[in-house]
């Protein structure tokens, strides 16, 4: 089957096609980066704004990349939360206008369900029971998986995700945004035991909690003499993601422990952290567990993802009308699955 996939849930404007769920035909991503740098962050209107302007040339290159004519789709995959509801109806108002005109089937992707596809993608033939931890921006979750779309939340953020506390301290600290790639980048030659930081919820909760740690960070940067100069940043940016790493990676094995998976999947923007990343082969390489992480484009949000999702979905004989909303707020493994009537 092939299945278009559209991506808006926050400053990412993607579309994708993707075939059986497995070969990547197109992924094109518009990153609005520059537009929302000055601001440290994302606005949501500038935003939806600029999704309205670019997701048709994105679609007409993805299709183009493709070498297929829009009549080709066989199906309309759209993320539709949780994100930006602006920027969410933007690519669910679109994704429900291509379904009507061609005609074609709709159906509503998780955006947290197409990170967890994104591993799919790059390793198809992955064996369940599969454990995934999702960890992004605004989502850190422990997710246990005992087939397609059979979806077990054992632990989430009960604050601040992972990633957003990456992308607070790195503008204190004074990097430009997205301030998770650049803390990475400044951490590399930093020793992470130099500056003294709190480790978040260690006790035996697979619930994470990254509050704490952005605020002794930034109180650690208030006592600094020159916070945005020389080795003591280095080191603060390698302390900040020795703490992260620790912590998602004991939850991750103290979670697998009770999840007896044959797979282990990191998945989500922050996936694409170096430490992180070696960190959790490290564990379990150790523990004997398989552990698959999509290369860093398959990380940060995009459509293949979604198109992988929704051609799961259409395999099972999944649907939405055109009442589909754009923007839901139900948790990951909380969705009722419509079958057809």
């Amino acid at each position: 089957m092939i299945v278009l996939g559209i991506e808006t849930s926050c400053d990412e404007t993607a579309v994708a096609v993707v075939e059986d769920g497995r070969r990547i035909r197109s992924n094109v991503v518009a990153s609005q980066v520059q537009l929302h740098r000055r601001f440290g962050g994302v606005v949501p209107e500038l935003a939806s704004r600029k999704h309205v302007e670019r997701l048709l040339p994105v679609l007409d290159e993805s299709l183009e990349q493709a070498g297929l004519p829009l009549t080709r789709v066989e199906g309309i995959a759209v993320s539709h939360g949780p994100g930006l509801v602006g920027a969410l109806t933007v690519g669910v108002a679109a994704a429900k206008g291509l379904a009507l005109s061609l005609p074609r089937p709709l159906i509503g992707i998780n955006h947290l369900e197409g990170h967890i596809y994104a591993a799919f993608l790059s390793e198809p033939e992955i064996e369940f029971p599969v454990l995934a931890l999702i960890v992004s921006g605004a989502h850190t979750d422990l997710v246990a998986m005992s087939a397609h779309g059979s979806y077990d939340v054992l632990g989430r953020t009960r604050d601040d995700a992972a990633g957003e506390a990456f992308d607070k301290i790195a503008r204190a600290m004074g990097l430009p945004y997205p301030g998770g790639p650049e803390l990475d980048e400044l951490g590399r030659q930093g020793d992470p035991t130099k500056v003294a930081l709190p480790l978040p919820m260690p006790d035996g909760s697979l619930d994470f909690s990254f509050s704490g740690l952005k605020t002794a960070a930034l109180l650690a940067l208030r006592k600094a003499n020159h916070p945005s100069d020389g080795q003591w940043a280095v080191d603060l940016a390698a302390s900040v993601q020795h703490v992260v790493a620790k912590v998602l990676v004991n939850k991750t094995m103290a979670a697998a422990e009770r999840a007896r998976p044959r797979t282990v999947i990191l998945v989500g923007g922050v996936a694409a952290n170096s430490v992180l990343r070696a960190r959790m082969e490290q564990a379990c390489a150790g523990k004997g567990y398989r552990l698959v992480i999509p290369p860093p484009a398959l990380c940060t949000d995009n459509a293949a993802m979604v198109a992988a999702a929704g051609d799961y979905r259409f395999g099972r004989g999944l649907r939405d009308d055109l009442a589909l909303s754009a923007y839901s707020d139900l948790p990951l493994g909380r969705r009722t699955e419509r079958l057809p009537a």
